[in-house]
């Protein structure tokens, strides 16, 4: 039986790999250090994602800076699917030493092991992000390309979010980003995951190891934390519902993202795992479809069939992106990969998931705004322009 290694193994994506792994008879071996900002402070009784595999697993509780630890599970592990990372992008802004000793120093560590002690690791493959792209790609209406940088902070409190060339007269139309656009990443938690892939895909190389880096789009589905007030819009979306509270949307509503529902991502994660023909590559993973904020808020307020209003604040954070969406072609052709899950049908499942569950404490995601407020990273226009009755 071969083993792997999941990293971040108790984490929303890594507990869903965990059981898929388990059902098709490898061994799995779990670390992850159960952060309170995900599992809450008292993991087996409030986590649902670290109940789901605590007695299915081996479990290691432990940090990828965690030297002894690492040394002893390389030595014992066929494969390594490395998720472990802080991932708040705003809070990335001004946790940088936080960010950097999880993302880039637990992965540096990583690979100093498997570079200098005896191993069998056949595959190390990473969890890269959409966010190394910044921007993406972008035309204007003559056909020239673009990839932008980050938008003008002037610009954005006067209530203008759209995307610009250089000169800042040209708004410019998104297209799908594929893997070989310029990477131009707008937070540090882009910047370290820039780090993660890339390092990965060329140390693993040069010792032999063959790696893969996915590139996720915006992950979601049932076991996402609800507890943690700096990632996940669907759950802030989802607890202001349950509450009978508005929800603002941010900037104009028209920002778009793309949602990929997680047992796709768990499909593309072991198809790589399996496979041989993507060693040494990186690969978007989404669905290749845009969708705006304000139409996931409003497909929830629908499923949740909630009597609260859809406010457009005009509030915005720094190092947030206007859109990006994937190119996917790649994986299609390499992995015969193909998103099963639409937006409606995966927040559907979503949201009767999320019923099942017990109401998350709302004051710790006003708590985050403040915070962000007092770093200077959020700018509150609180416009609250209703759009949705």
């Amino acid at each position: 039986m071969q083993t792997v290694l999941i990293t971040g193994g108790a984490g929303f994506i890594g507990s869903n790999l965990a059981k898929q792994l388990l059902s098709k008879r490898y061994n799995v071996i779990v670390l992850d250090t159960l952060s309170p900002q995900i599992h809450g402070t008292n993991p087996s009784e409030d986590s649902f994602l670290y109940k789901s595999i605590a007695n299915e697993v081996n479990f290691i509780k432990g940090s990828v800076t965690d030297e002894k630890i690492l040394n002893k599970l390389v030595n014992e592990v066929d494969y390594i699917i490395h998720l472990a990372a802080e991932t708040g992008t705003g809070q990335s802004m001004y946790e940088l030493e936080r960010y950097s000793n999880i993302n880039v120093g637990g992965t540096s560590l990583l690979l100093d092991i498997l570079a200098n002690s005896p191993n069998n690791v056949k595959k190390v493959i990473v969890a890269s992000s959409r966010s190394i792209y910044g921007e993406g790609k972008y035309t204007d209406r003559n056909g020239n390309i673009y990839y932008p940088r980050a938008r003008s902070i002037e610009k954005m409190k006067e209530g203008d979010f759209n995307i610009y060339d250089e000169s800042g007269k040209i708004c410019l139309q998104l297209m799908p980003t594929p893997e070989d656009s310029t990477p131009a990443p707008g937070s540090f938690y882009a910047i370290t995951k820039l780090f993660q892939e890339q390092s990965v895909l060329l140390i693993c190389k040069s010792i032999g190891i063959d790696a893969v880096a996915l590139r996720f789009q915006n992950v979601y589905g049932p076991g996402q934390s609800l507890k943690n007030p700096y990632t996940g819009l669907l759950a802030v979306f989802s607890n202001l519902i349950r509450q009978g509270k508005n929800i603002n949307v941010f900037e104009d509503g028209q920002e778009s993202r793309d949602f990929i529902y997680v047992d796709d991502v768990i499909d593309a994660i072991v198809k790589s795992l399996e496979t041989d023909k993507i060693n040494g590559m990186a690969l978007n993973v989404g669905t290749g479809v845009p969708t705006s904020v304000f139409e996931v808020a409003t497909i929830l307020k629908t499923l949740y069939n909630a009597n609260i209003d859809i406010n457009i604040s005009g509030d915005f954070r720094i190092g947030d992106i206007r859109h990006n969406y994937a190119d996917i072609s790649k994986i299609k052709e390499l992995l015969n990969f193909e998103p099963k899950v639409d937006i409606y049908e995966g927040l559907k499942r979503f949201v009767n998931w999320v019923q099942e569950q017990p109401n998350e404490d709302y004051s710790l995601f006003e708590k985050s705004v403040k915070e962000m407020k007092g770093k200077n990273m959020f700018i509150s226009k609180n416009l609250k322009i209703k759009l949705f009755q």
